[in-house]
């Protein structure tokens, strides 16, 4: 499952740098993703989607433009 439409370089920037507006526009990008990955036998499975929404928002605060 593929998003067609790339999230601008400028938000990712501000999610990167830690504002809350920002991030929470890369979590709206990757929500229909993160509930696809955390269903188990046709249901959607809480805590991995949790778990994966937490491990996002680490990343993209870890995420480093000068490597």
């Amino acid at each position: 499952m593929r998003n067609k439409k790339l999230i601008p370089f400028e938000v990712i920037e501000k999610a990167v740098a830690g504002e809350p507006e920002a991030v929470d526009a890369v979590l709206r990008h990757y929500t229909a993703y993160i509930k696809y990955l955390s269903m188990y036998k046709g249901h959607i499975n809480d805590d991995t989607q949790d778990r994966s929404k937490a491990k996002l928002i680490e990343a993209i605060l870890k995420f480093r433009f000068d490597r």
